[in-house]
């Protein structure tokens, strides 16, 4: 982009195959505040961006293939030991406990309802 334009992440997007169950996880397990839903979509506040939680048809192989992947999505916590522990207790499922990295960090997969990866960092 050329010029003086300022970028910043506005929103990430996350597609789920039932959005009540995904609206309940994120407000409920993660505590999320939600800022509008509609009957497609739910979107929560997550610090600098905001999440957006949209319906996606399990029926349409297109859409399908959003549902349940790796999202890239990275959230930073102060302790993730900590994190992990509060977010073990609301029945979130993690692929296993957190792990130091060869760059000095630590992180930690967990999972949506829909098998949707997302990481924190610590």
């Amino acid at each position: 982009m050329t010029g003086h334009q300022t970028m910043r992440l506005a929103a990430v997007r996350l597609f789920v195959s039932d959005l009540d169950r995904a609206r309940a996880f994120y407000e409920q397990a993660l505590g999320w505040t939600l800022k509008v839903a509609d009957s497609g979509f739910a979107v929560f506040d997550a610090g600098a961006a905001d999440i957006v939680v949209e319906a996606a048809d399990p029926e349409d192989p297109e859409e399908e293939a959003l549902i349940g992947r790796f999202a890239g999505i990275s959230f930073a916590v102060d302790d993730i030991e900590h994190a992990y522990r509060l977010l073990l207790a609301s029945d979130v499922r993690f692929d296993g406990a957190p792990e130091a990295q060869p760059w000095g960090g630590t992180l930690a997969h967990f999972y949506d309802p829909d098998g949707n990866i997302l990481t924190l960092v610590g």
